[in-house]
């Protein structure tokens, strides 16, 4: 069976949002607190960059790996670091690291897919991790 790029992708996010489910559950404001962190990163990415935004979660998390920030990094990583042909950093280990060692190129391709790629965490968040309005 062959999946598009679109569905990989969209089957990641739901992937990420269903472990935030899981680690959230109980905690309604945790997870609100995740999906608007989700929600504006990609505004974050057009305005400052990708490497900006990905400093940016880290130093908001301040080393607490709980910290939905810090979360929201850790799959982006995951997603831009993968082991397949089309991951920008392909088996880099750590993002920051591979952002700054690599090319414009390899930079552009990152964000790029940065950008394609949370545009399913955010819906899926907003569907699945926002508090309803009472």
């Amino acid at each position: 069976m062959m999946r598009t790029l679109e569905q990989i992708r969209a089957a990641d996010a739901l992937g990420k949002i269903r472990a935030v489910q899981e680690t959230f559950a109980g905690d309604e404001e945790k997870a609100d607190k995740f999906a608007s962190y989700v929600e504006s990163l990609p505004a974050t990415i057009l305005t400052n960059g990708l490497g900006q935004a990905a400093a940016t979660l880290l130093a908001q998390a301040k080393g607490v790996q709980s910290d939905p920030h810090y979360k929201i990094y850790r799959f982006l990583e995951e997603w831009l670091c993968r082991d397949a042909p089309e991951a920008p950093y392909r088996l880099a280990k750590d993002l920051m690291e591979a952002i700054v060692s690599n090319d414009r190129q390899a930079y552009l391709h990152a964000q790029a897919e940065a950008l394609a790629w949370l545009e399913w965490l955010k819906k899926f968040a907003v569907a699945f991790l926002k508090k309803k309005p009472e």
